[in-house]
């Protein structure tokens, strides 16, 4: 079975601007890079010529992976929301319960996750602990650096 990706709409469209893009102004931009290193003549010994064909090889690869991102992708907008319990998409507020430090982090599906965003994906050791969770309720922690108890304050469906 393929893997699935789990994304916002918001990220698909991202996705598909960007994929639309490289498939035509970048695409044309590396060809021409191609074709003027073509010009320099031996090919042997022309660097020009290696980096543009460096460069395209990255290009296709990036498409590459945007495409099977795209064709394997879950939209994940509205997923618990009824509920109140926290589900990707959602932005929940969580506190330490041994600190009483609190902090503010949206779950996302690992395409779009970035901690130093406070974006964590619901399959990272935090995101797993959570997802389910209503207000309220303490759940712990399994990290590689050790667990820990946290409780969640708040879960909303704003970004």
């Amino acid at each position: 079975m393929a893997r699935e990706f789990k994304i916002t709409s918001l990220r698909l469209q991202d996705l598909e601007k960007e994929l639309n893009y490289l498939k035509t102004t970048r695409e044309r931009e590396v060809a021409a890079m191609i074709a003027e290193a073509r010009s320099y003549g031996d090919l042997s010994e022309n660097s020009e010529y290696d980096a543009a064909k460096n460069e395209q090889a990255k290009l296709y690869g990036r498409i590459a992976e945007i495409e099977d991102i795209l064709s394997h992708a879950v939209i994940i907008e509205d997923e618990n929301e009824a509920s109140g319990r926290v589900g990707l998409g959602c932005t929940v507020v969580v506190e330490d319960v041994e600190t009483g430090k609190q902090t503010t982090y949206r779950i996302t599906g690992s395409q779009e996750a970035n901690p130093m965003e406070c974006k964590l994906s619901d399959d990272s050791p935090f995101g797993r602990s959570v997802v389910g969770k209503a207000a309220g309720e303490k759940f712990v922690v399994n990290a590689p650096a050790g667990s820990y108890e946290m409780k969640v304050v708040s879960v909303s469906r704003e970004g």
